[in-house]
């Protein structure tokens, strides 16, 4: 269970010292303690991994926005941090689709259910995203959308 490796990995940062590893392992440990917490369950329980998958697709989706506004702001010492937690964050995420792969896959669902009208554009988009959960990334899905729609 992915919630039970984190702690292993928490313990093997703290034994190795390594501080950026140890702040994101407690950081997930703490979001699943919240989402149980959340979900009515007891804070000793372990967080299936779907939900615990869930937590950790929000904490990835985070940095990105964090650094994306550090980089606005001219913080780069603190994109720096965010990208080091946010390479750690995603060695527990799976390994999602390129954008070339998302482009064949968006084509042949429009070809499929032939979605030629613009008002149609949102079902299509939640039709594609049910199809591709946790396996694309849903700003590349969106933007190979919008350019089907132009």
């Amino acid at each position: 269970m992915l919630h039970e490796q984190i702690k292993e990995k928490l313990k093997e940062a703290m034994k190795a010292r390594d501080s950026v590893r140890l702040e994101v392992m407690r950081g997930f440990l703490t979001a699943f303690t919240n989402e149980l917490v959340a979900t009515g369950k007891t804070p000793q329980d372990i967080l299936p991994d779907e939900q615990a998958l869930a937590v950790i697709t929000r904490a990835s989706k985070q940095r990105k926005d964090s650094i994306e506004q550090f980089t606005k702001g001219g913080r780069m010492d603190l994109v720096d941090v965010e990208k080091a937690q946010l390479e750690i964050i995603e060695e527990f995420l799976p390994k999602l689709m390129e954008k070339s792969e998302v482009e064949k896959f968006v084509q042949t669902k429009y070809d499929e259910l032939e979605v030629k009208d613009v008002t149609k554009k949102g079902m299509f988009m939640a039709t594609l995203m049910k199809d591709l959960k946790g396996k694309a990334d849903g700003s590349v899905v969106k933007e190979v959308v919008d350019k089907l729609f132009i």
